[in-house]
């Protein structure tokens, strides 16, 4: 059985689950198998945007994130499902669980995906035959469908996984990429959007095998450092180990909300980002993390959206500190016209320790420990009774 791996290199399988929110609901309710339905939020609150649908309603032309009223019309029997998230979140910890059975050198790449090291796994079968078990005992078991990528790298094996959906399995090797990643657009590679396809199509970079031969002052000049990567990338190398201690590391936290009407008076945006921000330092309170890098989302009428950050001089994860500076970026880079969403994010955050814990002066001693008992004191309350119970008074 060893003789199925490699002497040197690596065997990963990149786990992703099909239509993740829809699949968990249609596990949780076996009648709604079959039927075109889509996971969205609250059209009342203008939040009717599709998040995710089945394959059932794919197949009826829907698809993330068109207006939910558009998949009406697409479809009007289509079944709408508010999301779930404390069910979705059970659902994956009980998937990586189960994976860390398999190898411990497990990572998560986010609620419903993850790489899996299955190097010295061969006690247990192929490669292929570990992936084959995976997918069945998560079919059986939990009822979510899986397609799996096996390679010997990460980027190859997340390009595998996507090749056969819904539960599809692919082996994608180095040698096979000329034929089988090479004919591609480049937009097809993980990594490479709309916009960054658009600026190597300009400088006639359309397919995979053009950008994997392509000249690195020219990538840099296009699209900067990151054109080299991805000529590596296109090319089928990726150094980057599975690591295990992605799953406690976070890159932002932010939160967002769809305004239940346009708003074109900033005095009326106050209240949202204030609550927006402390929404962020609370969840950052509870991580343990600070950050130094503040961002606003500004979504308009027209969907145009754009993001505008702030990097500041201390670690912070102040619900205060968050909305003088999101409120800055507001009055900075807010064109006047009508708003839709709003979003606070803080942005490269960072465990605390002692690198980053605030010095503090006496003055900020002294009121840092007034606050305290009281912030502990309206968490309990906020956990127990709901967010609304306690907020803050803002100043007209």
């Amino acid at each position: 059985m060893k003789g199925m791996y490699p002497k040197k290199g690596r065997v990963i399988l990149h786990i992703d689950v099909n239509a993740f929110y829809a699949s968990v609901e249609e596990a949780r309710n076996p009648a709604l198998k079959g039927k075109p339905m889509a996971i969205a939020g609250n059209p009342k609150e203008r939040r009717g945007i599709v998040v995710t649908c089945n394959y059932a309603a794919r197949n009826k032309g829907i698809y993330a994130p068109m207006p939910l009223w558009e998949a009406k019309k697409i479809f009007p029997q289509l079944i709408v499902l508010k999301p779930d998230f404390t069910l979705y979140r059970k659902v994956s910890a009980q998937m990586f669980s189960y994976l860390s059975t398999i190898s411990s050198i497990l990572e998560p790449a986010s609620i419903d995906e993850g790489y899996l090291d299955i190097t010295d796994c061969f006690h247990q079968g192929t490669p292929l035959e570990i992936a084959q078990r995976i997918q069945n005992d998560l079919l059986n078991e939990l009822q979510i469908p899986v397609s799996i990528g096996i390679a010997p790298n990460k980027f190859l094996a997340k390009t595998a996984s996507n090749m056969k959906k819904p539960l599809g399995i692919t082996i994608l090797r180095k040698r096979d990429i000329h034929q089988k990643l090479w004919p591609h657009p480049v937009v097809y590679m993980h990594g490479i959007g709309n916009k960054t396809a658009e600026k190597l199509n300009a400088v006639h970079i359309h397919t995979i095998e053009e950008l994997a031969h392509a000249d690195d002052h020219k990538l840099k000049a296009t699209v900067g450092v990151r054109g080299v990567e991805m000529k590596q990338r296109a090319n089928g190398i990726d150094d980057r180990p599975v690591n295990p201690n992605r799953r406690s590391e976070f890159k932002s936290i932010g939160h967002s909300k769809t305004l239940a009407k346009n708003m074109t008076d900033d005095r009326e945006m106050v209240p949202i980002l204030n609550d927006l921000a402390e929404s962020v330092s609370k969840r950052m309170h509870a991580k343990k993390v600070v950050s130094k890098t503040i961002q606003l989302t500004i979504r308009y009428s027209n969907f145009k959206t754009i993001t505008r950050t702030q990097t500041i001089d201390q670690w912070t994860n102040q619900s205060k500190v968050l909305l003088h500076w999101v409120n800055k970026l507001l009055q900075k880079h807010w064109n006047g016209e009508p708003v839709r969403l709003l979003g606070v994010a803080a942005l490269q955050v960072e465990r605390m320790n002692d690198r980053n814990q605030e010095q503090l002066s006496l003055f900020t001693y002294e009121r840092h420990v007034k606050d305290e008992p009281l912030y502990k004191a309206v968490q309990q309350l906020q956990s127990k009774y709901g967010d609304e119970i306690i907020r803050k008074g803002l100043k007209k």
